[in-house]
Order: C-alpha cells, then structure tokens, then sequence
C-alpha cells in the first residue's frame, strides 16, 4: 500500500475542492492541505542533500499524516525520516537503531504518533540482494558503513531535514536501540559523542567479533560427530531432532537450585552470578545408562555441550574469548542454539552466524558459505571462484591469534573510556541487558560497565550514575521476552533525565498473560537489586508481585 501522497495529487484534490464549493471553511482547509503538501515535497528540491522522495503520508490508525521523506548518502546508504507535521512535532530528534544485519528500512510509528522526528537506514546495504552478511564480502567501505558511518551521516542528514522543515534545530536529539540497536548506540557514545543528547541500548553486541565467533563454537559441540553433544533427541528414529526435553529437565534442574536465591519462586532467577550451578554435579542422577542418549538423560558430550554454552568460548589452549549464556537462559536454547525439527535445524544464532567468518572476520575474505548451514556432509568446493569455506572449519585460534583485529577495529564497540559523550557533552547513557538472553551473552556488558566507572569516571560509581546507568533484567530474553517482568517504555525515562535532570532511580518492568499483567516490580540501577520487602511470608504468592512490594538495595 503506497505510504506516500504526492505534492501533484494534493494539489488535484485542491483544485476539486475549489471548484466544486464556495464554502470558505473548505477553501480554507483546502488550502492548509496543499501548503502542507508543499512543505513537505519542497524538500525533494533540498540542495545539499541527495533526495528521492518527499511527500505527505496519510494517517492511518493511530498513526497521523506526516512528511515522509526517502534519500541516499553515496554510495549505498539508503536513509528515510518520519517527519511529525509542525504542529505535532516535539522538537526532538530520534534514531531508531537496527536489529541483525538490517539492510532495510524501518519505520516507527508510535515515536511518530508521540511527535518525535525519527529516522533510521538501511546501514549501507540492502538485505533483499546482499542477505547475512554477504554485504561485506571484499567490500570494505560497506563494512564501515555497517560498522558505525551510515548511523552518524543519517543523523546528520535527517537533522538537516528538520532544520529545513521546521526552521529551527531540534532541541534535543536521542538514540533508542536494542541489540544490533544497541551496538550502534555504544557507537555512537564512543565514536560520535556530540550526535545525542541520550543514548538507551540493549542487549548490546558490543563485542561482535567474539560474540560470533562464540556462536560458532557452540554450534562446533552440537553439531559435530553427528550431532552426539546435540540437546535435542530423535524420539522415533526417523532423523528428525524433534524433542527438546532434556533442555526443559535442564531447566528446571537450574531453577530447582537457583530461583529461590532471591527469597522467592517465581520461574526467574534474580542473579545467575551467586549460584553455583554444576552441570556434571547437578545432573548426575539423569545421566544416560551406559552413556547410549536417550529423550530423558544425558550423554557424555552433552554434558560437555552444556559446559560449552555455559562457561564460554575458547581456544584450543584454553584461554577465554567470550564469557557463556547466564543460567536461566534456557527457555530461550531451543530457538537461539538447539539444532532441532523446530528451527529447521537452523538455530537463530547460527542463521546469524554462520557466514560471519566468511565476510566480517577476517581482512581478506576467504570464501563464501556452502548453499546449506546445517548439512555437514556436503562436500565443500574449494576450486571454486570464490572458494566454499564453511563455519565448521573456523579455528577459535584464530580470534586469540589477532586475525580479526581489523574487522574489530571497525565492528566492535569497546572503547570504555565515554568520557567526550558523558561529560564533555553531558550525555546520558542508560543501558540495560535481560539475563534470560541467550543470543548475546550478559555478563560481559556488567564487565564493560566497570570498565566504564574505572576509566571515565576513576572508579567513582556514584559519579558514573550521575551519568551512565545499567539495568540488568531477570528473566527476560533477547530485547524483550521470557518468563519475567520484560516491558517498559525504554525511551521515556532517558528524555525525563536528559530534560528535567531526573536520574531513574528504578524503572518499572512488568510481564504479560495473554495480555494482563502478572508480574511488575522494579529494576534497578547496577549494582543494586530489588529484594521483596513485601508483606512477610507472602513473597511467593503472585497477588504480591507488585511494583511497591520490591525495594532497590
């Protein structure tokens, strides 16, 4: 359905309404329509500016008729802003940040229908020809646009635009993003400081180059040797991994010791830090006789497989790439990691994954991916122009070994030091992270919050809240999601500390079923978390689970 109605059909209808009536009432209103049309299809004309497009977009439920403009940054940065009519515009600016690879457009309506500016790219490629990855293959001007430049040059570029339309600068400009989201946000905090005034990222991965890797090494222990550290099973023998019940007696193993740590049972685990869960220990009584798998117990290389995603990739002398998926992640293995009937076999992170060695590992790309992710059987052709080079033949080796130094240099976003974003422009940062999400891991994000507080601030953390605050979330899965309270307006409590000096103290998350909450309670602000100072002896009745039974300490 076309989202546009151009300045040529505006000034039809004018000419109708004009002819047709002497009402002066619709004179008038005929007039404010082709003024607004004018307005908005004036900016094609923009000269600084490579435009396409520009015209008035209908309203259409709860979101109002806006200007609608589509442009190009060269040599592929394809950018669109959502331009609030004047009288509905907040005078603030927005960059909705990305997921995956992006490669598309993405529109936000709700931040419109709030009067927000907003806009968003396509990172410098189109997924609809260049899907995965495959965009950086030998192209390494379309890496950096992923990597950081196609975020600032389309806020620089939609800044212009609203300048142009509303005559005056926004008064305030923020970024909202979650996971290839909030990666740009970390960015856009570290290499362009002066962009926003607020910055909210989640689920942030930050360290791209370790996080894939480590997806491929999770995927090395289930896949390999026909799938025996696999945690999904073949119930009737017809090749088809179709049951996931061992990572559902997995589960409730790791709740049974660690969701009380918190002095409650609520199917959340407060803090996967302070227990001490041991797959070999924990689940000696459901280890397979004779070590033959089995649907109900564990073989052997499936306890390894466990160990692997719990305690984190490394190489083959042992040293650590990346820290492990927190315990009480688990309701999110069969979709993100499980090789099973019910993903086709294609876990979410190896679809991710899987031609990351292939196009943004390595300086010199080695080859493209063989036509199938999860056959390990097909034969590989390595004569070809270009070479098949498959996931499975990745080395760990080569992360310690420095062979993705450059593609980091361009991809990850570590630098700890924000302190040009934070102090020298007064910004502020919140992040948050759900312990339940198990395609990025979280621990590493608490990790470089504290490098945050010792090298921007000199370990002072009270000074790095006055800026610069983290929100760990139990139980919720990949930005949003799983079993405890995952749902709040990420945006609004950044613009009331921006705007009113106001620091959230807590934010309010709550959880759903089927559409009525269940659960609400506080989040707090690193290192703090909430305990339950409720009415005594009632902490696991549900009907307490409420906001103003949970204190932050």
């Amino acid at each position: 359905m076309e989202r546009l109605r151009y300045s040529a059909m505006a000034s039809l209808v004018v000419f109708l309404i004009l002819a047709g009536s002497n009402d002066l009432a619709a004179q008038n209103a005929a007039l404010n329509v082709s003024e607004k049309s004018r307005a908005c299809a004036a900016l094609a004309g923009i000269r600084n500016l490579t435009i396409l497009s520009a015209g008035l977009a209908p309203a259409k439920d709860a979101t109002p008729e806006y200007c609608y403009v589509r442009g190009l940054i060269q040599p592929a940065i394809h950018f669109h802003v959502q331009l609030p009519l004047p009288q509905n515009w907040n005078s603030r600016f927005l960059y909705m940040g990305d997921g995956g690879m992006d490669g598309d457009l993405d529109f936000a309506d709700e931040r419109l229908a709030q009067g927000y500016a907003v806009a968003n790219s396509n990172n410098g490629h189109d997924n609809g020809v260049t899907p995965g990855a495959s965009f950086g293959f030998n192209n390494r001007e379309a890496e950096i646009d992923y990597g950081h430049r196609a975020l600032h040059l389309t806020v620089l570029a939609a800044k212009t635009l609203a300048k142009d339309y509303y005559g005056r600068d926004p008064s305030y400009s923020y970024h909202e993003g979650c996971s290839s989201g909030g990666r740009q946000g970390f960015m856009a905090a570290q290499r362009y400081p002066y962009d926003f005034d607020g910055i909210v990222a989640g689920h942030a991965p930050f360290l791209l180059q370790q996080r894939n890797a480590a997806n491929l090494d999770i995927m090395q222990h289930l896949f390999r040797d026909d799938f025996a550290g696999n945690l999904a099973f073949d119930t009737n023998g017809d090749g088809e991994f179709d049951s996931v019940k061992k990572v559902d007696i997995l589960r409730e193993a790791v709740l049974a010791k660690c969701d009380a740590s918190d002095g409650i049972r609520d199917g959340v685990i407060q803090n996967p830090l302070v227990c001490r869960f041991d797959p070999k220990a924990d689940l000696a009584g459901r280890m397979c006789p004779g070590n033959v798998n089995g649907e109900a117990c564990f073989t052997t290389a499936q306890i390894a497989s466990i160990q692997a995603i719990y305690g984190g990739a490394r190489d083959s002398k042992g040293a650590l790439i990346l820290k492990g998926r927190a315990l009480g992640s688990e309701f999110a293995w069969p979709a993100d990691l499980i090789p099973y009937a019910g993903n086709k076999m294609l876990p979410g992170e190896l679809r991710f994954s899987g031609d990351h060695m292939n196009y943004l590992f390595y300086e010199n790309d080695p080859g493209v991916p063989p036509p199938s992710l999860h056959d390990l059987s097909q034969k590989l052709s390595k004569t070809a122009n270009p070479p098949e080079v498959a996931w499975w033949e990745f080395s760990m080796d080569d992360v310690t070994a420095g062979k993705g130094k450059l593609m980091s240099s361009i991809l990850d976003a570590k630098d700890p030091d924000l302190g040009r974003f934070l102090k020298s422009n007064h910004g502020k940062l919140i992040v948050y992270h759900g312990w339940g999400d198990a395609q990025i891991p979280t621990e590493p994000v608490i990790d470089y919050y504290n490098d945050v507080v010792q090298t921007t601030f000199g370990g002072d953390m009270t000074a790095a809240h006055a800026a610069a605050r983290l929100f760990m979330v139990p139980g919720m899965g990949h930005c949003r999601g799983g079993p405890g309270p995952n749902t709040w307006d990420k945006l609004e409590p950044l613009v009331d500390w921006v705007e009113n000096g106001k620091a959230p103290d807590f934010l309010v998350a709550t959880h759903a079923t089927d559409g009525k909450v269940d659960n609400a309670r506080k989040l707090c602000p690193y290192p703090q978390q909430a305990l339950y100072t409720g009415p005594a002896g009632g902490e696991n009745d549900r009907a307490n689970w409420v906001e103003g039974n949970f204190t932050c300490r």
